[in-house]
């Protein structure tokens, strides 16, 4: 029997069956290895089986594994300590979930509530989930169609664009959202000025800003926070994926008057900040800020980006190379499918954005050399490629 015969035809597979991971590595049930560039979709941030957290799970796991917020517990308190040190000086207050869905959920609710608005405007390109509220901020009518009637009163406007922005927003719009950088649709990454622009715009406008970090922060573009590669300030940062090192975990970061306005039961999680998840959250961010993996996300990124480069002067089949730190795309002229199945079959497991966009999202913990090795399959996949298509 396998998987597919229980979960239905829901995720698009690929035939290997992992069996266990260190670091950037994995390894199926026949013990081939493989150089990890899709990251669990970049949550693997801090590495497979990250010592500190294996440790602090470990250790969690001899003292309780569930504590509801009702009741208060020192693992939450010394994670949520530690995720305020990192967060952005505006941000001090935290509503904890599991996922990142959950987290912009939450997200929706705060803003509309503490502004007294509905209006709702998103980007061309966004993603930022598939539960009713988030699937109804997120663009691809791929993702949509079949569940229409979604959330009311939701716009997109143009990524990058602040006059289309401009022309978007309303008297009832409660607030923006966007990712910094643009995952799902392929890696896209705002050009300089917009995010301040948008700013300005929510400040003229009394419009809540939200920052969307789920893909893009934690240290995944070099900095710790990718709104910082342009100077700017929310009023509200969703976080998820790698935040726990792989353990399931959501954060919702909010000014402190605006979670003010939430009363007691108007919103909470059965599972938001269970111990276990704390713990390894704790051991996730230890990891970032005392084991340099910020610094090695910028480094290994520029280098992956050179290698790149590279290949694109090589190959004719890369269109363009564009993203910041780990977070890398690479888009090319045809479909990719044969790419990622040959990758697979020579060690190397790289993601996808769309049909022909290379999506790179490996552990921070990334080596020089696995970069030159994963560059060197590539390199092959594309050569084969390009003769299988004649370019």
């Amino acid at each position: 029997m396998t998987e597919d015969e229980f979960m239905g035809n829901i995720y698009q597979r690929f035939p290997v069956t992992v069996e266990r991971g260190l670091g950037v590595h994995v390894w199926d049930i026949n013990g081939k290895e493989y150089i990890d560039c899709m990251g669990g979709y970049g949550v693997a941030l801090v590495g497979h089986r990250n010592p500190r957290v294996v440790k602090a799970l470990q250790d969690q796991l001899e003292k309780i594994i569930t504590v509801h917020s009702s009741l208060y517990n020192k693992t939450r308190e010394v994670f949520l300590e530690n995720l305020i040190k990192i967060a952005p000086k505006s941000l001090s207050q935290v509503y904890l979930n599991n996922s990142g869905t959950e987290a912009v959920e939450a997200a929706i609710k705060f803003a509309r509530k503490f502004t007294g608005k509905s209006g709702m405007v998103a980007m061309n390109g966004s993603y930022h989930g598939k539960s009713f509220g988030s699937l109804s901020l997120t663009f691809n009518p791929k993702y949509r169609k079949a569940f229409e009637p979604l959330v009311e009163k939701v716009s997109f406007s143009t990524f990058g664009d602040i006059e289309a922005l401009r022309s978007t927003v309303n008297s009832d719009t409660a607030f923006i959202i966007l990712e910094p950088i643009q995952g799902e649709s392929g890696i896209h990454v705002a050009p300089d000025g917009f995010l301040q622009n948008v700013r300005k715009l929510c400040d003229e406008k009394g419009i809540l800003l939200i920052f969307d970090e789920i893909q893009a922060g934690l240290g995944r573009t070099g900095k710790m926070w990718a709104g910082e590669h342009w100077n700017t300030t929310q009023d509200i940062m969703c976080l998820a994926k790698g935040i726990a090192g792989g353990v399931p975990m959501g954060a919702t970061l909010v000014r402190p008057d605006i979670l003010a306005c939430i009363g007691k039961g108007e919103q909470s999680s059965t599972f938001g900040g269970n111990p276990l998840s704390c713990a390894a959250g704790i051991a996730t961010i230890q990891a970032l800020t005392q084991d340099g993996l910020v610094d090695n996300a910028a480094k290994m990124g520029k280098k992956f980006r050179e290698g790149l480069e590279r290949l694109k002067e090589k190959h004719k089949i890369i269109r363009e190379i564009r993203g910041k730190g780990l977070m890398i795309g690479v888009e090319m002229k045809f479909e990719i499918k044969d790419i990622l199945f040959d990758g697979i079959a020579n060690g190397v497991l790289f993601l996808y954005s769309g049909k022909n966009i290379l999506r790179l999202l490996p552990p921070l913990v990334i080596s020089e050399s696995d970069i030159d090795k994963a560059l060197e399959v590539l390199d092959a996949v594309l050569d084969r490629e390009e003769k299988r298509r004649n370019v």
